[in-house]
């Protein structure tokens, strides 16, 4: 699917905030009573965009080419586990096991949902929307309110991507009963959308999600555009089909000035037990079997072409890279200064 004109400003949305930051800051130098001259305010603005590359706890940003990327925290829950959300058709000693060697509780984990906007020419795309206002009285929905941290509201966001309608990723489409992103378009899998709107889907056992899709995504059907394997959200922006975790999972890659970035949403869930055991059932997988397929052969190309990638539930800011181990299964690496090293070189 190509990029689409909308008849909005084609100004840069990079040197928009560039200049909210610095107006910022001179409003700022303002209250403190600090110089006004013009020295000053031009220190002040450098000053002012340089903090707003810097994160926040709740947001992180890296560059890929031209393509800025912002991971959002919309929030972290913890709890028991990971067994037997992970790893049911093992036994609970297995994943303990697994916990101790790599330093981790063995009956406790932390989860994080991690929506991610990406920046790329005139657009301001926003991948999954969090739990919205559900989730705020447990913690949750904090994506709009960490967006403005990071100099973006609602009303920038011009496209919205579903990466599949698991309620951790689409409750945050709606706030009061209106659309939050009033000026996006969306894009969802046909496969993901036909499945939840489905007489198997409404009288099943996930009867309630697919309530809940329904309730966000169905009133928005209109304004909705549909991808498949190899269909482009914009340029630049690939749509890949990784069916398992939900009947029509999508993950895509954001290739921009030579290099690239995969969005795996919900590849794998958990970055010890999904990733250094991907034969290891999930509970939140529908169909099992394809999944641990998917994980296989998302994973096997990421590692061996050392792709970075953004996971939904991964450790925030949840990007980083796979390494292949002997005997199967990955090392979720973190990123940490590679790709500012490489947006510098």
């Amino acid at each position: 699917m190509s990029n689409e004109t909308d008849g909005r400003s084609t100004f840069s949305r990079r040197t928009a905030l560039q200049l909210a930051a610095a107006g910022g800051a001179a409003v700022t130098g303002l209250l403190q009573g600090r110089s006004a001259s013009a020295q000053d305010t031009s220190t002040a603005a450098e000053a002012a965009s340089e903090r707003a590359r810097m994160p926040s706890p709740g947001w992180h940003r890296v560059e890929i080419g031209d393509a800025r990327i912002t991971t959002i925290l919309d929030g972290m829950r913890p709890g028991e586990g990971p067994y037997p959300t992970f790893g049911a058709d093992q036994s609970q000693e297995a994943m303990a096991e697994l916990m101790r060697a790599n330093y981790l509780p063995e009956n406790q984990f932390v989860n994080g949902f991690t929506p991610v906007l990406v920046e790329l020419d005139d657009n301001l795309v926003l991948f999954d929307t969090g739990f919205g206002e559900s989730g705020r009285e447990n913690g949750f929905g904090k994506l709009v309110e960490r967006m403005a941290e990071a100099g973006y509201s609602p009303d920038d966001v011009t496209i919205v991507v579903l990466t599949h309608f698991h309620g951790d990723h689409i409750q945050g489409l709606m706030t009061g009963g209106e659309p939050t992103f009033g000026n996006a378009r969306y894009v969802a899998g046909q496969t993901e959308f036909d499945w939840w709107t489905s007489q198997e889907a409404m009288n099943g056992d996930r009867a309630g999600n697919a309530r809940l899709v329904e309730q966000m995504v169905v009133p928005l059907k209109d304004k909705m555009s549909f991808v498949a394997e190899g269909d482009e959200v914009v340029s630049g922006i690939t749509a890949m089909e990784a069916f398992g975790h939900s009947p029509g999972h999508m993950i895509f890659e954001v290739a921009s000035g030579g290099q690239r970035l995969w969005l795996t949403a919900d590849t794998a869930n958990h970055f010890v037990a999904s990733l250094q055991k991907p034969e290891w059932e999930v509970r939140f997988d529908m169909d099992k079997a394809a999944a641990a397929a998917t994980r296989r052969r998302v994973f096997d190309r990421v590692a061996e072409e050392r792709i970075p990638f953004i996971g939904y539930h991964m450790p925030f800011p949840a990007i980083g890279y796979a390494e292949k181990l002997e005997g199967g299964g990955y090392r979720f690496i973190p990123e940490t200064y590679q790709l500012d090293v490489e947006a510098d070189a």
